[in-house]
């Protein structure tokens, strides 16, 4: 049984331990800086780049206004091109839908195409406990699964290894999934990615059936797409003869007129290429070409209760490019496994708690795990405001109040740890509504600041012990301006 992320402790306490982490900060701050800086370029040579981003953001927002009737239109055209649409409520129906084909197929392995969607199911785990064996196919995802490992970005999973470790991997575990790494193997890029395309080339042309996830669902032609840079999502898409897709409803797009315009922001905002090396198409079946049964898995797990949610919403706008996760100062420190989910960095802050609900001290985490400095919001492709989600998540989790889980009314008790926080805020409030009082405060605080401390008492000094408290001035700016204007601020 591989790893899983069911049980991680709540944000800060592993961010606290990776964070600690010397090896791992270095290896995400190189790597997140270049993909960084690569598609700022990629991004600046379009004059149009803007008007692309808020197209890409208003037919996700009318998509979704209106997904019931997409996703009915994807159905029909699915089936009339000789597919079979399954409609999974949770995570655990899934897994019995997709166990259930394979089994009757007869086989006992599949080859997997990287799919968000099947980590986030525990899919590999479910096929295990029925006697069936999933590979991965992506390098970084083989990584991952080869040193029992999860993944720790949406992009690069394996970012947080280095080339030795991954060599080491290989090494000692690629005989244990089939076959073994080349003796004398070294650290070489090109080394590595040859001993992993020896070791999936038996696997590909041996497997009968496939996964995959899709990046989008055209809902006009009942069309999957899978866009990818290695080639193994187009051997995995074509050579066995049953696959199986597990799609969130997110995902459909109403045209092929749509599509064009994500198959521009995608590639560039994620691996900052103008076009993906391999973008994989499929409709249905055809005879004698490709697979001869598809069935596609439209999966809800949390995202019609997402979808209720008029703020929070605009998390499905997400098409997986990671470019939050390469700009996120929090994620750069604390790393993808903090976050205690398929979805890392700033979408995972405000994706995971509204799929799961805000249910344990990990999800009640996540709005916090964020500096609100923004930075996700301006690289974000399809214009997804992470922050105003952010803070609108921590007034749920703060207020708590009744929600809506899995169809289910629930109420959510004020976090534990808060109401410290709350009563701060609720008199910070006050003071800023009235002007008297602010005015009065600020005074006082000018004029006794030679005796302030230098750190907070009680429950703040475990903020004020990683922070130096701000310079009180000598006079507030109200007064300054007051005595150099002649007049009120």
């Amino acid at each position: 049984m591989s790893r899983t992320y069911v049980g991680m402790p709540a944000f800060p306490r592993a961010a606290a331990v990776s964070a600690g982490d010397t090896t791992l900060r270095a290896n995400l701050r190189t790597a997140t800086h270049t993909i960084r800086a690569k598609r700022a370029e990629a991004v600046a040579e379009l004059d149009d780049w803007d008007r692309l981003r808020a197209a890409g953001a208003a037919v996700k927002d009318r998509t979704l206004r209106h997904l019931d009737h997409y996703l009915l239109q994807l159905e029909e055209n699915v089936t009339r091109a000789g597919g079979t649409v399954h409609w999974a409520a949770d995570a655990a129906e899934a897994n019995r839908i997709v166990t259930g084909l394979v089994q009757a197929t007869g086989e006992s392995e599949v080859v997997k195409v990287k799919s968000m969607v099947t980590q986030e199911i525990g899919l590999n785990d479910a096929l295990e406990r029925a006697g069936i064996r999933a590979y991965e196919t992506d390098l970084a995802e083989l990584i991952v699964q080869l040193g029992d490992d999860l993944p720790s970005h949406i992009l690069v999973p394996a970012i947080h290894r280095g080339r030795s470790e991954i060599r080491d991997i290989f090494r000692e575990h690629m005989a244990d999934w089939g076959r073994p790494a080349p003796e004398g193997l070294t650290d070489r890029p090109a080394d590595l990615a040859e001993a992993a395309r020896l070791h999936l080339r038996e696997k590909f042309l041996r497997a009968k059936v496939a996964v995959s996830g899709a990046n989008f669902m055209v809902a006009e032609t009942g069309t999957l797409v899978v866009v990818e840079s290695e080639g193994n999502g187009r051997m995995c898409l074509t050579l066995p003869d049953t696959l199986i897709s597990v799609v969130g409803i997110e995902k459909t797009v109403p045209t092929w007129r749509d599509l064009e315009i994500y198959l521009q922001l995608l590639p560039r905002s994620s691996t900052a290429e103008r076009m993906n090396p391999y973008t994989s198409t499929w409709t249905g079946t055809t005879a004698d070409d490709g697979p001869r049964a598809f069935h596609l898995v439209l999966l809800d797990n949390g995202r019609t209760d997402t979808l209720a949610d008029q703020v929070g919403r605009q998390a499905l706008r997400c098409i997986r490019c990671s470019a939050c996760l390469n700009v996120c100062p929090v994620y750069e420190r604390a790393g993808g496994h903090a976050y205690g989910s398929p979805y890392p960095g700033p979408i995972g802050a405000i994706l995971t708690p509204q799929l799961r609900g805000l249910t344990s001290p990990l999800e009640e985490s996540l709005p916090f795990a964020s500096s609100l400095c923004g930075a996700c919001y301006e690289v974000c492709p399809v214009a997804i405001d992470i922050p105003d989600v952010l803070v609108h998540l921590r007034e749920r989790v703060v207020q708590g109040g009744e929600t809506t889980i899995r169809g289910t009314r629930t109420v959510i008790k004020p976090a534990k740890g808060h109401t410290m926080e709350r009563a701060m805020m609720r008199t910070t409030g006050w003071v800023l509504d009235h002007p008297a009082a602010l005015r009065r405060g600020q005074r006082l605080a000018a004029r006794a600041r030679r005796a302030l401390p230098r750190r907070l008492p009680g429950p703040g000094r475990a903020w004020s012990d990683t922070r130096d408290l701000p310079e009180v001035p000598p006079e507030s700016f109200r007064d300054w301006w007051e005595r150099t204007r002649g007049g009120d601020a």
